[in-house]
C-alpha cells in the first residue's frame, strides 16, 4: 500500500464524525430556541399577572368609600390593616386582557388588604423540537398589597368635632368629614413577594 493510496482512504472517514456533530449543535441549538420562547412565554404571562394583580388592588383601594369609615373603631381597623376595601377583580381582568392573557382566578384576601391573580397566556409557546409545546401555555401568578400610607390617631376628646387624625410621613392632617382626602393618597399599592 502507497502513501497515496492510504491517505486517499483516510480523507473519508472524518466525514460521518463531521456531520453527527454538525446535527449534534443543530438539535442542541433548536431545543436552546424552544427554551427561550417558553421563557419569553412565561416573562409575557408574568407581566400580565403583575399588572392584573396591581389593577385589582389599585381598583379596590381607589372605590374605598372613606366617608363609610368615619368613626373611630372603623378607622382604627382601617389604618391597622384590618379592613379592605371593595373588591377590584374586574379592573384585574381587564389587564390582563389588555396584555395578552387570561386570567384564570383573582382571589381577594381577608386576612389582609391583597389581591393574588393567575392568569394564562393566550398563545401557546409554539412548535419545537420539544414535544407538547405547540399547546403549552405559560401560567403566573402575582400577589398586589394595599397598604397605609399612615397612621391614624384618635382624638384625644370624645366630644372632638373630628374623627381623628392621621400621620403622613410626618405630616398631621385632621380628618374633615366634608373635605376627606382621595384614598391614593392615604394608601399604597405594591407588588409582594408572596
Amino acid at each position: 500500500m502507497t502513501a497515496d493510496n492510504r491517505t486517499a482512504r483516510e480523507s473519508g472517514q472524518a466525514s460521518p464524525l463531521y456531520v453527527f456533530m454538525v446535527a449534534s449543535l443543530l438539535f442542541l441549538a433548536l431545543a436552546f430556541f424552544a427554551v427561550g420562547q417558553a421563557g419569553a412565554a412565561r416573562n409575557g404571562a408574568q407581566t400580565a399577572a403583575d399588572a392584573a394583580a396591581l389593577a385589582a388592588a389599585r381598583e379596590s383601594r381607589d372605590r374605598l368609600p372613606l366617608s363609610s369609615y368615619l368613626d373611630m373603631d372603623s378607622l382604627t381597623d382601617l389604618f391597622g390593616g384590618e379592613l379592605i376595601g371593595p373588591d377590584g377583580c374586574t379592573a384585574g381582568n381587564y389587564y390582563a386582557e389588555q396584555n395578552d392573557a387570561g386570567m384564570q382566578s383573582c382571589v381577594r384576601h381577608f386576612d389582609r388588604w391583597a389581591y393574588t391573580v393567575t392568569v394564562e397566556s393566550r398563545n401557546p409557546v409554539g412548535d419545537t423540537v420539544l414535544p407538547g409545546t405547540e399547546s403549552g401555555h405559560a401560567v403566573a401568578t402575582a400577589t398586589a398589597v394595599v397598604e397605609p400610607r399612615c397612621t391614624f390617631e384618635a382624638p384625644d376628646d370624645g366630644d372632638s368635632p373630628t374623627p381623628g387624625s392621621l400621620s403622613c410621613d410626618g405630616d398631621v392632617l385632621e380628618l374633615d368629614p366634608t373635605d376627606l382626602p382621595d384614598p391614593s393618597h392615604l394608601f399604597d399599592v405594591r407588588l409582594a413577594e408572596d
